[in-house]
């Protein structure tokens, strides 16, 4: 049964990691497209949809992760246009309900990646749209889908052959040193440039009195989100460096 489970498992997550290579693929063809053919005032409509979808999928995942730890069905395979659906934050439930998750991340170091991504795609760019033509836009969406199209490859390729080639492992743990900056500055300046819409549309506000009475002030949520990013990121970039280290020195070893 053991044996079983263990096939079960490296086919799920065989497919699984190439069907999100294939859908972070679409994300970067359509942006780059779209950036020669339109220019970046039109990259996020081109990936607005795939983008949401990639990210609100953990939703399902998580779910199946809580109830049975390894998810074993095959029925959220769907045909290509839909392969969006598996997204980059599924490995939130793997690192929560597993000890061998397709990243052996700690808690500390997902949760702020899988907040970050779906505070800039829902309270960010889904409700401001005055921001979406902003050419941070274009450098996100392109530092997002370069990480994700590297990472699952390598993950996929691993399952596969067992072990993953040297140049694809160089490309795993050494792309961050650029793409990391880019994306984590697009974040922080997209943010930023939200500020005068979230002030002055109040959206997502609760002013007193109310039932709950409770109040909530996004304008100064988002400048507390802000806040987070200036110990938040050089952490972030600190742990993927001693992964960095960590991983390539151990490459070099075998």
């Amino acid at each position: 049964m053991a044996r079983i489970l263990s096939l079960l498992r490296r086919l799920y997550l065989t497919v699984y990691n190439w069907a999100v290579f294939l859908g972070w693929s679409q994300v970067l063809f359509l942006a780059v497209k779209t950036l020669k053919d339109s220019g970046h005032e039109h990259v996020y409509n081109a990936v607005e949809k795939p983008l949401q979808l990639a990210q609100t999928a953990a939703v399902l995942e998580i779910l199946h992760g809580l109830v049975g730890g390894y998810i074993f069905s095959f029925s959220n395979f769907f045909p290509f246009c839909l392969l969006l659906l598996f997204s980059w934050c599924f490995q939130i439930c793997l690192v929560l309900c597993n000890d061998e998750g397709l990243v052996r991340s700690p808690i500390t170091a997902t949760l702020p990646q899988i907040g970050s991504r779906l505070y800039l795609t829902w309270i960010i760019l889904y409700s401001f749209p005055e921001i979406r033509s902003h050419f941070l836009v274009t450098s996100l969406v392109i530092s997002w889908s370069i990480t994700e199209i590297i990472r699952y490859s390598f993950f996929g390729v691993k399952e596969v052959l067992g072990f993953a080639p040297s140049w694809l492992m160089w490309l795993r743990y050494s792309t961050f040193l650029l793409l990391y900056p880019t994306g984590i500055s697009s974040e922080v300046g997209l943010v930023y440039f939200a500020l005068p819409y979230i002030k002055g549309s109040e959206k997502y506000c609760l002013r007193m009195p109310n039932k709950w009475n409770f109040s909530f002030d996004n304008f100064y949520a988002a400048i507390l989100v802000l806040g987070i990013y200036i110990p938040g990121s050089p952490h972030m970039y600190s742990y993927m460096l001693g992964q960095r280290k960590k991983a390539l020195s151990k490459s070099k070893r075998e």
